[in-house]
Protein backbone atom coordinates (compact mmCIF):
# COMPACT_ATOMS: atom_id res chain seq x y z
CA UNK A 1 0.00 0.00 0.00
CA UNK A 2 1.50 3.19 -1.11
CA UNK A 3 1.38 6.40 0.96
CA UNK A 4 -1.52 7.96 -0.65
CA UNK A 5 -3.42 5.48 0.27
CA UNK A 6 -2.84 5.72 3.59
CA UNK A 7 -3.48 9.19 3.77
CA UNK A 8 -6.40 8.44 2.20
CA UNK A 9 -7.81 6.10 4.86
CA UNK A 10 -6.62 8.48 7.67
CA UNK A 11 -8.71 11.18 6.20
CA UNK A 12 -11.59 9.39 5.31
CA UNK A 13 -11.49 7.50 9.17
CA UNK A 14 -11.17 11.21 10.45
CA UNK A 15 -14.69 12.18 8.75
CA UNK A 16 -16.11 9.34 9.52
CA UNK A 17 -15.37 9.98 13.43
CA UNK A 18 -16.70 13.47 13.13
CA UNK A 19 -19.60 12.31 11.18
CA UNK A 20 -20.19 10.18 14.23
CA UNK A 21 -19.33 12.86 17.12
CA UNK A 22 -21.93 14.83 15.60
CA UNK A 23 -24.72 12.43 15.10
CA UNK A 24 -24.09 11.33 18.82
CA UNK A 25 -24.69 14.95 19.61
CA UNK A 26 -27.53 15.58 17.65
CA UNK A 27 -29.21 12.64 19.03
CA UNK A 28 -28.85 13.57 22.11
CA UNK A 29 -29.81 17.42 21.89
CA UNK A 30 -32.85 15.90 20.03
CA UNK A 31 -34.20 13.68 23.09
CA UNK A 32 -32.97 15.75 25.67
CA UNK A 33 -30.89 12.53 26.46
CA UNK A 34 -27.99 14.59 28.20
CA UNK A 35 -30.27 14.45 31.11
CA UNK A 36 -29.82 10.33 31.37
CA UNK A 37 -26.54 11.21 32.96
CA UNK A 38 -28.06 13.50 35.54
CA UNK A 39 -28.98 12.49 38.95
CA UNK A 40 -32.26 11.73 40.06
CA UNK A 41 -34.85 10.47 42.26
CA UNK A 42 -38.09 8.84 41.77
CA UNK A 43 -41.83 9.91 43.36
CA UNK A 44 -44.87 8.22 42.60
CA UNK A 45 -48.67 9.22 41.86
CA UNK A 46 -51.50 7.22 42.12
CA UNK A 47 -54.38 7.52 39.15
CA UNK A 48 -57.82 6.90 38.41
CA UNK A 49 -57.37 7.83 34.85
CA UNK A 50 -54.07 9.23 33.52
CA UNK A 51 -55.89 10.81 30.36
CA UNK A 52 -53.37 9.00 27.80
CA UNK A 53 -49.83 9.88 29.89
CA UNK A 54 -47.11 7.85 29.00
CA UNK A 55 -43.75 6.98 29.53
CA UNK A 56 -40.99 9.81 28.80
CA UNK A 57 -43.38 12.84 29.32
CA UNK A 58 -41.86 15.30 30.71
CA UNK A 59 -42.84 16.98 34.23
CA UNK A 60 -43.16 20.62 34.64
CA UNK A 61 -42.57 22.45 38.08
CA UNK A 62 -43.57 26.56 37.84
CA UNK A 63 -43.34 26.42 33.67
CA UNK A 64 -39.57 24.57 34.08
CA UNK A 65 -38.81 21.17 33.21
CA UNK A 66 -37.63 18.87 36.09
CA UNK A 67 -37.99 15.46 35.07
CA UNK A 68 -39.87 12.73 32.55
CA UNK A 69 -42.54 9.91 33.49
CA UNK A 70 -40.22 6.70 33.85
CA UNK A 71 -43.16 4.21 34.04
CA UNK A 72 -46.91 4.07 33.88
CA UNK A 73 -48.37 0.54 35.27
CA UNK A 74 -52.09 -0.86 36.51
CA UNK A 75 -52.04 -0.52 40.52
CA UNK A 76 -54.77 -2.86 41.79
CA UNK A 77 -57.97 -2.96 39.83
CA UNK A 78 -58.84 0.62 38.79
CA UNK A 79 -55.54 2.46 39.60
CA UNK A 80 -52.86 3.28 37.67
CA UNK A 81 -49.11 4.38 39.25
CA UNK A 82 -47.13 6.61 37.74
CA UNK A 83 -43.30 6.81 38.52
CA UNK A 84 -41.72 10.27 38.58
CA UNK A 85 -38.25 11.01 37.81
CA UNK A 86 -37.05 13.91 39.15
CA UNK A 87 -33.52 15.93 38.89
CA UNK A 88 -32.27 15.85 42.24
CA UNK A 89 -31.02 19.60 41.93
CA UNK A 90 -34.80 20.72 42.97
CA UNK A 91 -35.72 18.59 45.13
CA UNK A 92 -35.63 21.26 47.82
CA UNK A 93 -38.03 23.46 45.65
CA UNK A 94 -40.97 20.25 45.84
CA UNK A 95 -42.05 19.55 49.17
CA UNK A 96 -42.94 16.46 50.50
CA UNK A 97 -47.37 17.60 50.55
CA UNK A 98 -47.27 19.08 47.10
CA UNK A 99 -49.77 17.94 44.29
CA UNK A 100 -49.64 16.73 40.73
CA UNK A 101 -51.70 17.20 37.85
CA UNK A 102 -52.34 16.37 33.80
CA UNK A 103 -52.16 19.12 31.68
CA UNK A 104 -51.38 19.73 27.94
CA UNK A 105 -48.05 21.02 26.69
CA UNK A 106 -49.40 23.67 24.09
CA UNK A 107 -53.38 23.88 22.94
CA UNK A 108 -52.79 20.38 21.08
CA UNK A 109 -49.36 18.85 23.10
CA UNK A 110 -48.61 16.24 24.49
CA UNK A 111 -49.37 15.36 28.01
CA UNK A 112 -47.40 16.57 30.43
CA UNK A 113 -47.24 15.88 34.41
CA UNK A 114 -47.65 19.56 36.43
CA UNK A 115 -46.33 19.70 39.94
CA UNK A 116 -47.35 22.35 42.28
CA UNK A 117 -48.69 23.65 45.77
CA UNK A 118 -47.23 22.74 48.71
CA UNK A 119 -46.38 24.68 51.99
CA UNK A 120 -43.06 26.21 52.66
CA UNK A 121 -42.26 24.73 55.95
CA UNK A 122 -42.91 21.00 54.76
CA UNK A 123 -39.68 19.18 53.88
CA UNK A 124 -38.46 18.09 50.19
CA UNK A 125 -39.37 15.25 48.56
CA UNK A 126 -37.24 12.05 48.72
CA UNK A 127 -37.05 8.88 46.61
CA UNK A 128 -40.06 6.96 47.39
CA UNK A 129 -42.43 9.61 48.27
CA UNK A 130 -45.90 9.52 46.84
CA UNK A 131 -47.35 12.94 45.67
CA UNK A 132 -51.21 13.72 46.04
CA UNK A 133 -53.25 13.63 42.54
CA UNK A 134 -55.33 16.80 42.04
CA UNK A 135 -58.06 15.66 39.95
CA UNK A 136 -58.61 17.90 36.74
CA UNK A 137 -61.46 17.98 34.39
CA UNK A 138 -59.92 16.08 30.94
CA UNK A 139 -61.75 16.67 27.35
CA UNK A 140 -64.20 14.10 27.86
CA UNK A 141 -65.31 15.55 31.02
CA UNK A 142 -65.90 18.47 29.01
CA UNK A 143 -67.67 17.18 26.17
CA UNK A 144 -69.80 15.06 29.00
CA UNK A 145 -70.80 18.21 30.66
CA UNK A 146 -71.30 20.42 27.64
CA UNK A 147 -73.40 17.29 26.36
CA UNK A 148 -75.02 17.22 29.38
CA UNK A 149 -75.80 21.26 28.83
CA UNK A 150 -77.23 20.36 25.82
CA UNK A 151 -79.47 18.24 27.01
CA UNK A 152 -80.75 20.53 29.63
CA UNK A 153 -81.25 23.32 27.20
CA UNK A 154 -83.35 20.88 24.86
CA UNK A 155 -85.21 20.21 27.61
CA UNK A 156 -85.74 24.24 28.60
CA UNK A 157 -86.41 25.07 25.27
CA UNK A 158 -89.12 21.87 24.83
CA UNK A 159 -90.59 23.40 28.23
CA UNK A 160 -90.62 27.01 26.77
CA UNK A 161 -92.30 26.14 23.65
CA UNK A 162 -94.75 24.27 25.47
CA UNK A 163 -95.87 26.83 28.17
CA UNK A 164 -95.65 29.52 25.22
CA UNK A 165 -98.44 27.37 23.53
CA UNK A 166 -100.64 27.43 26.41
CA UNK A 167 -99.93 31.01 26.66
CA UNK A 168 -101.43 31.79 23.23
CA UNK A 169 -104.25 29.46 23.75
CA UNK A 170 -105.53 30.99 27.10
CA UNK A 171 -104.61 27.65 29.22
CA UNK A 172 -103.65 28.37 32.88
CA UNK A 173 -103.88 31.11 34.64
CA UNK A 174 -101.32 33.44 32.70
CA UNK A 175 -102.76 32.51 29.66
CA UNK A 176 -106.56 33.57 30.39
CA UNK A 177 -104.97 36.76 32.23
CA UNK A 178 -103.89 37.33 28.74
CA UNK A 179 -106.29 36.47 26.76
CA UNK A 180 -109.26 37.12 28.91
CA UNK A 181 -110.34 41.17 29.27
CA UNK A 182 -112.64 40.26 31.81
CA UNK A 183 -110.35 39.05 33.85
CA UNK A 184 -108.07 41.74 33.38
CA UNK A 185 -110.87 44.12 34.47
CA UNK A 186 -111.53 42.26 37.58
CA UNK A 187 -108.20 42.12 38.41
CA UNK A 188 -108.05 45.72 37.85
CA UNK A 189 -111.03 46.59 40.34
CA UNK A 190 -109.98 44.56 42.84
CA UNK A 191 -106.62 46.93 42.67
CA UNK A 192 -108.74 49.36 42.66
CA UNK A 193 -110.18 48.34 45.87
CA UNK A 194 -107.13 47.23 47.22
CA UNK A 195 -105.86 50.99 47.01
CA UNK A 196 -109.18 52.56 48.14
CA UNK A 197 -108.75 50.56 51.16
CA UNK A 198 -104.95 51.28 51.64
CA UNK A 199 -106.36 55.40 51.45
CA UNK A 200 -108.84 53.64 54.34
CA UNK A 201 -106.47 52.54 56.37
CA UNK A 202 -104.31 55.37 56.38
CA UNK A 203 -107.04 57.79 57.28
CA UNK A 204 -107.16 54.91 60.12
CA UNK A 205 -103.73 55.32 61.08
CA UNK A 206 -103.59 59.49 61.20
CA UNK A 207 -106.86 59.17 63.27
CA UNK A 208 -105.10 56.50 65.82
CA UNK A 209 -102.22 59.13 65.62
CA UNK A 210 -104.33 61.96 66.65
CA UNK A 211 -106.42 59.84 69.69
CA UNK A 212 -102.65 58.93 71.06
CA UNK A 213 -100.89 62.65 70.80
CA UNK A 214 -104.12 63.49 72.68
CA UNK A 215 -103.48 60.76 75.51
CA UNK A 216 -100.40 63.27 76.27
CA UNK A 217 -102.48 66.44 75.29
CA UNK A 218 -103.47 68.18 79.19
CA UNK A 219 -107.31 69.17 79.36
CA UNK A 220 -108.87 66.18 76.93
CA UNK A 221 -111.03 63.62 78.02
CA UNK A 222 -108.67 60.77 77.01
CA UNK A 223 -105.84 62.21 79.21
CA UNK A 224 -107.91 62.69 81.93
CA UNK A 225 -109.09 58.77 81.72
CA UNK A 226 -105.04 58.03 81.61
CA UNK A 227 -103.70 60.32 84.09
CA UNK A 228 -106.65 61.63 86.60
CA UNK A 229 -106.97 58.64 88.93
CA UNK A 230 -109.96 60.07 90.63
CA UNK A 231 -111.97 60.18 87.47
CA UNK A 232 -110.97 56.92 86.25
CA UNK A 233 -112.33 55.29 89.62
CA UNK A 234 -115.56 57.66 89.21
CA UNK A 235 -115.72 56.43 85.27
CA UNK A 236 -115.23 52.60 86.29
CA UNK A 237 -117.89 52.72 89.42
CA UNK A 238 -120.25 54.46 86.61
CA UNK A 239 -119.60 51.50 84.75
CA UNK A 240 -120.27 49.09 86.99
CA UNK A 241 -123.72 50.51 88.06
CA UNK A 242 -124.57 50.11 84.48
CA UNK A 243 -123.26 46.79 84.52
CA UNK A 244 -125.29 46.06 87.68
CA UNK A 245 -128.65 47.71 86.21
CA UNK A 246 -128.28 45.70 82.77
CA UNK A 247 -127.98 42.47 84.72
CA UNK A 248 -130.91 43.06 86.69
CA UNK A 249 -133.25 44.47 83.47
CA UNK A 250 -131.59 41.01 82.42
CA UNK A 251 -133.26 39.15 84.85
CA UNK A 252 -136.27 40.96 85.02
CA UNK A 253 -136.96 40.68 81.80
CA UNK A 254 -136.26 36.88 81.91
CA UNK A 255 -138.18 36.76 84.69
CA UNK A 256 -141.19 38.36 82.88
CA UNK A 257 -140.40 35.90 79.96
CA UNK A 258 -140.99 33.13 82.71
CA UNK A 259 -144.13 34.91 83.51
CA UNK A 260 -145.59 34.98 80.63
CA UNK A 261 -145.27 31.81 78.97
CA UNK A 262 -146.23 30.17 82.33
CA UNK A 263 -150.22 29.29 82.33
CA UNK A 264 -150.82 29.18 85.56
CA UNK A 265 -149.92 32.41 86.15
CA UNK A 266 -152.75 35.27 85.92
CA UNK A 267 -150.27 37.07 82.92
CA UNK A 268 -149.68 34.56 81.11
CA UNK A 269 -152.94 32.94 81.78
CA UNK A 270 -154.09 36.50 79.82
CA UNK A 271 -151.37 36.24 77.46
CA UNK A 272 -151.42 32.36 76.32
CA UNK A 273 -155.14 31.55 77.10
CA UNK A 274 -157.60 32.70 73.83
CA UNK A 275 -160.71 31.79 76.13
CA UNK A 276 -159.07 34.22 79.31
CA UNK A 277 -158.69 36.72 77.03
CA UNK A 278 -162.00 36.88 75.26
CA UNK A 279 -163.73 36.61 78.78
CA UNK A 280 -161.22 39.54 79.72
CA UNK A 281 -162.29 41.33 77.03
CA UNK A 282 -166.26 40.79 77.41
CA UNK A 283 -165.79 41.86 81.07
CA UNK A 284 -164.13 45.26 80.03
CA UNK A 285 -166.83 45.30 77.25
CA UNK A 286 -169.76 45.30 80.22
CA UNK A 287 -168.00 46.92 82.48
CA UNK A 288 -167.73 50.05 80.06
CA UNK A 289 -171.32 49.39 79.30
CA UNK A 290 -172.55 49.44 83.16
CA UNK A 291 -170.65 52.69 83.83
CA UNK A 292 -172.53 54.15 80.80
CA UNK A 293 -175.73 53.00 82.00
CA UNK A 294 -174.76 54.12 85.61
CA UNK A 295 -174.02 57.48 84.43
CA UNK A 296 -177.72 57.64 82.86
CA UNK A 297 -179.34 56.63 86.44
CA UNK A 298 -177.14 59.04 87.96
CA UNK A 299 -178.58 61.82 85.43
CA UNK A 300 -182.13 60.43 86.14
CA UNK A 301 -182.09 60.90 90.02
CA UNK A 302 -180.99 64.33 89.59
CA UNK A 303 -184.06 65.43 87.46
CA UNK A 304 -186.14 63.37 90.18
CA UNK A 305 -188.35 65.27 92.15
CA UNK A 306 -187.32 63.70 95.51
CA UNK A 307 -184.11 64.12 94.88
CA UNK A 308 -183.86 66.83 93.21
CA UNK A 309 -183.68 69.38 96.31
CA UNK A 310 -180.75 67.61 97.63
CA UNK A 311 -178.88 67.98 94.57
CA UNK A 312 -179.78 71.83 94.56
CA UNK A 313 -178.58 72.52 98.25
CA UNK A 314 -175.28 69.88 97.04
CA UNK A 315 -174.59 72.32 94.85
CA UNK A 316 -174.83 75.65 96.40
CA UNK A 317 -172.99 74.18 99.12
Amino acid sequence: MNEISKKRIVIVGLFIVLGLAFLLSAVLLIGNLRNSFTKKIEVYSIFEDVSGLQKGDNVWLSGVKVGTISSVTFNGKSKVKVSIQVNSDVRQYIPNDSKVKISSDGLIGNKILVIFGGTETAKGVQTGDTLIVEKTFSSEDMLNTLRKSNDNIFAITNDFKTISKRLVDGEGTAGKLLTDNSLYTNINKATTSLNTATVEAEKVMRSLKVFTSNLTKEGTLANDLTTDTVLFKTVKASVLQLQQISNTALAFIKNLNQKTSDSTTSMGLLLNDKESGTNLKETIKNLKSSSIKLDEDLEALQHNVLLKKYFENKEKK
